[in-house]
């Protein structure tokens, strides 16, 4: 089991927001998904991986082929206090998951 988060690299975010923007979106998921997938991954430490992608268009396209593996997943959208604008898609979290159901839909991206 893992949790798989897509962060955009192309919104320059500091790594304090990025950070915020990662765990918002992975907790974001974990409420998405049913007791017993969190339970089991939690039992096996939690695993997650933090990765790139170049828009926002991509971080769609991952919720949507999450959707259709029958993952959880969850888009955030930052709040526009500090950095960005208001709206702004900026992090998904697919999983948590099987691996091989995580890595379907992630596993072409690279490490952050």
């Amino acid at each position: 089991m893992k949790q798989a988060i897509a962060a955009r690299a192309d919104l320059g975010m500091g790594e304090g927001k990025l950070a915020a923007q990662v765990a918002h979106a992975s907790l974001s998921a974990v409420e998405d998904a049913g007791d017993r997938a969190v339970r089991e991954w939690q039992g096996e430490g939690q695993k997650k991986v933090v990765l790139k992608v170049t828009g926002e268009d991509a971080l769609f396209e991952l919720a949507d082929a999450a959707r259709r593996e029958g993952l959880p997943h969850a888009v955030v959208r930052d709040a526009g206090h500090t950095q960005l604008d208001p709206g702004t898609a900026t992090t998904v979290a697919v999983g948590p998951g099987d691996d091989d159901a995580v890595d379907r839909v992630t596993g072409d991206l690279p490490l952050y």
